[in-house]
């Protein structure tokens, strides 16, 4: 009796397949191919800039102020400058501080968010008080005063840029935790003597997959248009080729009062595609997440012999 039962083949335990649902809704979504596409185009062309156009960008290659023509498909600069070359090679200094400050601001609002929601009590009140602090704050002035006292550089950028515009997603990220915090699950992990890190890194993070791809994305968003907009005002580093510097140099070199479009529309073109595709992604991930925002579609049926005759 007990050989038959040893014998007896054991049943194959299940194993539990990753949920890909999430992928697979992302790509059959439109606004999410549309944005990936852009941003594919744009990070290839920073990848290959140096290849695409070697050398300095910055150098003299023409006649000043020439309008766009075969030989200069997006014309010169009043320095004499090619523009296709300077766009295309400030991508890499405009993508590059965008993703560090969209990451680095993420990082940040994660651990200030979980740890908030999880022990609560004095913890919370002293991260929260912190927060508040800098939500108060006014945003450009903090950030006009920090890049003009910092030494000049993409460092000082990011570094002003991550100060400024963690705060917001640290109460985005607190307020989707401390409803998770609460869950049946999490309380069991707790009952059970899981460590505090597993439970908010193991239990909580993963439930708020699409709130921080939603908090990343515009995080990225801040942090391209704010380099812009430091490097238009002269507070980065001008030495540097990257869009914002693009339209600073624009505006010294009258690119307006002569009507030399050419010089400034592609940088802000750049800038605005960007912003545009990363919100077509935000949106996507929110319509693929969220079952308000799904389409549902009705199968199409065709008429019955009984209700042509009746319409008839």
């Amino acid at each position: 009796m007990t050989t038959a039962l040893l014998k007896q083949p054991t049943q194959p335990t299940a194993v539990r397949k990753p949920n890909r649902s999430f992928i697979h809704g992302l790509i059959s979504n439109k606004k999410a191919l549309t944005g990936m596409a852009v941003m594919i185009i744009f990070i290839a062309l920073a990848l290959l800039a140096p290849l695409l156009f070697p050398g300095d960008p910055s150098r003299i290659t023409a006649m000043a102020s020439l309008e766009p023509s075969a030989e200069h498909w997006l014309g010169t600069t009043a320095k004499g400058q090619d523009v296709l070359a300077l766009t295309v090679h400030g991508s890499r200094s405009s993508l590059f501080v965008g993703l560090s400050v969209g990451i680095a601001s993420t990082f940040i609002g994660i651990l200030v968010g979980l740890a908030s929601a999880y022990f609560g009590k004095f913890i919370d009140e002293a991260l929260s008080l912190v927060t508040n602090v800098f939500l108060l704050l006014p945003g450009l002035p903090l950030l006009v005063i920090l890049a003009a006292f910092l030494p000049p550089g993409l460092g000082t950028v990011i570094l002003v840029l991550v100060v400024t515009g963690w705060a917001g997603s640290a109460r985005v990220l607190r307020s989707q935790a401390l409803s998770i915090r609460s869950k049946d699950f999490v309380a069991a992990a707790v009952v059970s003597g899981e460590r505090a890190g597993r439970i908010m890194f193991r239990e909580i993070l993963p439930n708020m997959a699409s709130i921080v791809m939603g908090t990343l994305l515009a995080c990225v968003i801040y942090g391209i248009g704010a380099q812009a907009g430091l490097e238009f005002l002269g507070l980065g580093d001008v030495s540097t080729v990257s869009w914002g510097n693009n339209l600073f140099w624009a505006g010294n070199e009258g690119a307006l009062l002569t009507g030399s479009w050419w010089v400034f529309v592609p940088s802000g073109l750049c800038i605005a595609l960007v912003a545009f595709a990363l919100a077509l992604i935000n949106y996507a991930v929110d319509e693929v997440t969220n079952p308000r925002l799904r389409k549902i579609k009705t199968p199409k049926t065709t008429p019955t012999k009984a209700e042509t005759s009746a319409a008839k």
